[in-house]
């Protein structure tokens, strides 16, 4: 196998590679920024909810926002616009902003499309 490193100088010339070089191109990218650490603040993440007077946790509440949470680190960790990330899941920006914001459940299907794809 020839691995081949392609350094590219400007935009326009990405513009010009066929669409399978354009691929491996971006995997390289994902690749040397997968084993980067993505440091997420709190202000970034929504907030895991409060327990309540009897310490106990609203159990669909904290499933939602745990799954949010770890889209967002997961997306952000590999470079991923949600932009970018619901095009690749095949599912609507829209949709992938309710289920990061922990406002939406998300199907078993929707899930599975928006983590194959990350």
């Amino acid at each position: 196998m020839v691995v081949v490193t392609l350094e590219l100088e400007a935009a326009e010339q990405l513009d010009r590679l066929p669409e399978r070089i354009k691929s491996e191109v971006e995997y390289e990218r994902l690749c040397q920024g997968a084993g980067e650490a993505v440091t997420m603040h709190d202000g970034e993440m929504p907030a895991l909810p409060k327990p309540d007077k009897h310490g106990r946790f609203p159990a669909l509440q904290y499933a939602r926002i745990s799954l949010a949470r770890d889209i967002i680190r997961d997306r952000k960790g590999v470079g991923l616009s949600q932009q970018r990330l619901a095009d690749l899941a095949g599912v609507r920006q829209e949709t992938l902003s309710r289920i990061e914001t922990g406002r939406h459940t998300a199907s078993e299907k929707t899930v599975d499309k928006v983590m194959r794809a990350i």
